[in-house]
């Protein structure tokens, strides 16, 4: 039987973590099971930096963005020597298992803490949706939202000035957002690391879109790490009848108060979390798949190819 457990936020942070601390301290205080954060992610468990965790100390943090916990990088963390310092903090302070919440880096280290002895469970917070094992990550939903927001404002001006928008968006190495966005507000191009990037080939679809079929504007969403947007804006105010202009979005996409969808998220794999280390079971990651909450081990999740997104930049190609 479980009777202290731990959870931190670890890697960049996302809507929908503070959601999860909650549903963690919440659904284990009603098991009887104490809760202990740890403040700043894997840094945190190095140096001790543990917090209890009552239901008032969770209270009012659903809404909020960002994280309660705090989050920091630790690159430090895959040297087994810091792993074993790690692990004699929490059996000092008794903590028999943990939750982390984060990208496949956090998976990482809460598979080797569980091979240390210290069960551990995965869930998948990040925006950029390149969690393997699940559908969709906590966070994602509302950095779209943002994604969406911001893309109709620009539409708005560009539709005035005959402009180009290039809107670059986050993502790593995943194009979802990208993706999603552009089918969500109609953008005329999307590029990503599954479209890759032919700039010859970019710019003489805005040379069709603007001299054969007459748009008076035109939206291109681009994937963080793939181009300079700015350069590219500059080509295609010289290379084609629009105006270029590049906006880069940045970290505006993490923050914000959780989409209901998020939060519903959050809520359901923080108990799925706490369910299977009540179980005696660690080394799994929480995900969603067909709309239902599953588990996994986390070495099966990493394993896994990438999703395939075919039917829908198929679908993309046809709404444009």
């Amino acid at each position: 039987m479980v009777r202290k457990i731990g959870v931190l936020t670890s890697g960049g942070d996302a809507p929908g973590m503070n959601a999860a601390i909650r549903a963690v301290t919440r659904i284990a205080l009603n098991n009887g099971v104490e809760v202990i954060g740890v403040h700043d992610g894997y840094r945190g468990l190095m140096e001790s930096s543990f917090e209890p965790l009552t239901r008032n100390a969770v209270s009012d943090i659903l809404t909020m963005g960002g994280t309660r916990l705090g989050s920091a990088r630790l690159p430090e963390f895959r040297e087994d020597e810091i792993q074993n310092i790690c692990i004699k903090n929490l059996k000092r302070e008794g903590i028999e298992a943990l939750v982390v919440i984060g990208g496949d880096g956090s998976y990482r280290g809460a598979l080797s803490l569980t091979r240390k002895g210290i069960n551990c469970i995965g869930l998948p917070g990040t925006i950029d949706n390149d969690i393997p094992g699940t559908d969709f990550t906590i966070g994602f939903d509302t950095a779209l939202h943002t994604c969406i927001e911001n893309v109709d404002k620009l539409r708005d001006t560009s539709s005035s000035h005959h402009r180009c928008s290039i809107v670059e968006v986050m993502g790593n190495h995943c194009g979802d957002l990208a993706l999603y966005t552009a089918i969500s507000c109609g953008a005329e191009i999307v590029v990503s690391p599954e479209t890759g990037y032919d700039e010859l080939e970019l710019l003489e679809k805005l040379r069709y879109l603007g001299d054969a079929v007459h748009k008076n504007h035109a939206i291109v969403i681009i994937s963080e790490k793939i181009c300079d947007v700015d350069a590219l804006a500059k080509k295609v105010s010289l290379h084609t009848n629009f105006s270029g202009r590049a906006t880069v979005l940045g970290h505006i996409q993490r923050g914000g108060s959780p989409t209901p969808t998020d939060r519903m998220l959050a809520s359901r794999m923080g108990e799925k979390a706490v369910d299977l280390l009540m179980e005696g079971i660690g080394g799994h990651c929480v995900g969603i798949i067909d709309n239902e909450i599953t588990s996994m081990p986390i070495d099966e999740a990493l394993s896994r190819p990438g999703r395939s997104r075919k039917k829908l930049y198929r679908l993309f190609d046809r709404l444009v």
